[in-house]
């Protein structure tokens, strides 16, 4: 049986962003096998009864500052985005509505649309810009992302984290142990590489 990590994330979570810019670097050779999961955070949250970081005043503003401090230690580009929080809901379905070829650059241009170059991702304009430099046509996209499989699909993997005790993101899951958060990802390696 051959060994995974299952990368849960969704675009809004900075912490998911920081674990998958670490994750790049430390798997530059392409040498783990990464399952990326995207979840709707906010359907996870409702699931879990969990009150968001970002509606908890104390919260934001510590999750700000370690962010950045994270970013910093890493020497990973980062910038607040101003719009925290959007919905996602639109580019997480978009993910699972893109073939598999392009799924590495829709990834990495809407995280770094988002969490490096302060750009508010849910708007339709926006989204119309992330699409033309990945090279996807805007009616395709969106006839895509309004698909009931598409749908259903997001649903079922935030449901399914849900039923896995997934509580937030970035979660990852090697053997089917569960490392939270986004300094977890030396214990995930440590589990991967047991």
């Amino acid at each position: 049986m051959t060994k995974s990590i299952d990368f849960y994330f969704d675009f809004i979570s900075p912490y998911s962003y920081l674990a998958y810019k670490r994750l790049k670097l430390i798997n530059n050779d392409n040498k783990l096998n990464i399952n990326y999961k995207p979840i709707l955070l906010g359907g996870l949250h409702k699931l879990t009864n969990i009150t968001a970081p970002a509606f908890n005043k104390q919260k934001m503003k510590n999750m700000k500052n370690d962010c950045e401090l994270i970013a910093i230690k890493n020497n990973i580009e980062f910038k607040w985005n101003t719009k925290f929080p959007i919905n996602s809901l639109y580019l997480m379905r978009g993910y699972l509505a893109v073939i598999s070829n392009l799924k590495k650059k829709f990834f990495d241009i809407c995280y770094d649309c988002y969490w490096k170059d302060n750009i508010d991702i849910s708007d339709e304009k926006n989204i119309d810009n992330i699409l033309k430099k990945i090279g996807l046509d805007k009616k395709i996209f969106f006839e895509n992302i309004n698909n009931e499989k598409i749908k259903d699909n997001l649903k079922k993997l935030t449901n399914d984290a849900f039923e896995k005790d997934i509580f937030g993101a970035p979660t990852f899951v090697v053997n089917n142990k569960i490392f939270w958060g986004q300094d977890r990802i030396d214990y995930a390696l440590d589990e991967y590489n047991s």
